[in-house]
């Protein structure tokens, strides 16, 4: 089975969500403190030595990280979760799984750390990188309103995931 390591309501919710929509069984690990010194942080490291959740620990005892590439190892599972193959919305699902993880993820290190970036004005840091996200949010909202989740009746995982870093 699966161990997902992760914290209750942080960027491992996302990985558990698409495991859930996929019907793969996992088992969640708690590492609430992975971000400071401590035993959270010890257990993390072993399985990821850059300490990011989530940490995907595999049946296959493979460790997998990275938001973006644990969707597309849920895809291999469950393709029927994305748009079909050679479709102009599979092309944009990729783009857009793509663009959220390198524009709209990493502005949550920014505004969750503010003071490691920004250590004179940490406030003034985490206000502007949250006003930025927002205007992300407003720009995928622009690509999603040719038809009903621009994809159709079926909401892909990479929308989802959208979804879910918007605090939802």
């Amino acid at each position: 089975m699966i161990k997902v390591y992760g914290v209750p309501g942080w960027g491992s919710t996302i990985s558990e969500l698409m495991l859930t929509l996929a019907d793969i069984p996992y088992q969640f690990v708690d590492v609430s403190g992975f971000d400071h010194e401590g035993t959270s942080r010890e257990l993390l490291k072993t399985l990821n030595p850059l300490c990011q959740i989530p940490t995907l620990a595999l049946e296959n005892d493979e460790i997998m990280t990275e938001t973006a590439a644990i969707a597309l190892m849920v895809l291999d599972r469950r393709p029927d979760l994305a748009p079909p193959v050679g479709r102009a919305e599979r092309q944009q699902f990729q783009r857009l799984l793509v663009w959220l993880v390198a524009n709209v993820y990493p502005t949550f290190t920014f505004a969750d750390y503010p003071e490691r970036w920004a250590p004179d004005a940490p406030e003034q840091l985490k206000k502007n990188v949250i006003e930025y996200r927002k205007s992300f949010y407003i720009w995928l909202n622009s690509q999603l309103t040719a038809e009903p989740y621009a994809f159709g009746d079926q909401l892909p995982l990479s929308l989802r995931y959208a979804h879910m870093g918007t605090g939802a």
